[in-house]
């Protein structure tokens, strides 16, 4: 086993990418991050993107691709194109990073969920590459007495389905982190790290209520390789929360 990689979510760096996405890839490597999980692209070709990346000595493991649940005819063939770009990218794991679920959820919703899920991941895994979901704190709802993402992993085989637990999430749903790495491990190989303070905000990482303090040393006994620094909210700007919370974890001894 081996610590998990630092990385972040570059979704938490919107307001930047959106402004100088390649700009944004340099002020990350420079704060001390090594590795980035895309959720767009920005229309920057594969190949453009791939020789940055080497540039800036960053690795791209993984990368959020939405599924187009409002047009279940076009579902497949819109998740090919980015399964093609992905894989010309050279990223390990594709996720899907949210699904659509009622406020009160039934079995059939499940099963429809499961039933996508396993057709994606025969996409992907096709082309070469693994795929997972990304839970939030709704997938913890209970069905039949059953939390929804405890039915929808048991009902995938491990070999189509990797999970990218979002352990502040999961936390949020009234679950802990640990017991979750722990009842899944080797089946984790990413996370998401965020934290929320009182009313659902999102803080910096140790500075929140989830306990990172306590749980970044479950990560490694549950195979987790890599861990993404999320973050939608901050207290000055996106940049200096992202290096906060790189120096949170590299003082936590992660980089």
């Amino acid at each position: 086993m081996a610590k998990p990689v630092v990385g972040i979510q570059m979704y938490s760096l919107r307001d930047q990418t959106e402004i100088d996405f390649l700009g944004t890839l340099e002020k990350v490597s420079k704060i001390g991050y090594t590795a980035v999980e895309f959720a767009g692209f920005f229309k920057t070709p594969a190949i453009e993107l791939k020789s940055k990346l080497k540039e800036l000595g960053l690795t791209a493991p993984s990368v959020h691709v939405p599924l187009n649940f409002s047009d279940s005819k076009h579902m497949e063939s819109d998740f090919a194109g980015q399964i093609e770009y992905a894989k010309e990218l050279g990223v390990s794991y594709i996720i899907t990073p949210w699904a659509p679920l009622p406020e009160q959820p039934s079995k059939d919703n499940v099963k429809y969920l499961i039933d996508v899920f396993t057709k994606c991941a025969q996409q992907v895994r096709a082309a070469g590459m693994q795929y997972g979901y990304h839970n939030h704190e709704f997938e913890f709802k209970l069905v039949e007495k059953q939390p929804i993402i405890d039915q929808l992993l048991s009902g995938i085989p491990t070999e189509l389905m990797m999970m990218e637990f979002d352990l502040g999430w999961v936390h949020i749903a009234g679950y802990k982190p640990a017991d979750y790495l722990k009842k899944y491990k080797s089946r984790v190989p990413l996370v998401h790290l965020k934290d929320f303070s009182k009313g659902l905000r999102d803080a910096e990482i140790g500075q929140g209520e989830v306990g990172y303090s306590q749980l970044l040393s479950e990560l490694e006994p549950a195979g987790v390789a890599y861990m993404f620094v999320e973050q939608e909210q901050f207290a000055s700007s996106s940049l200096e929360s992202a290096a906060n919370n790189y120096k949170f974890l590299k003082e936590h001894g992660f980089a």
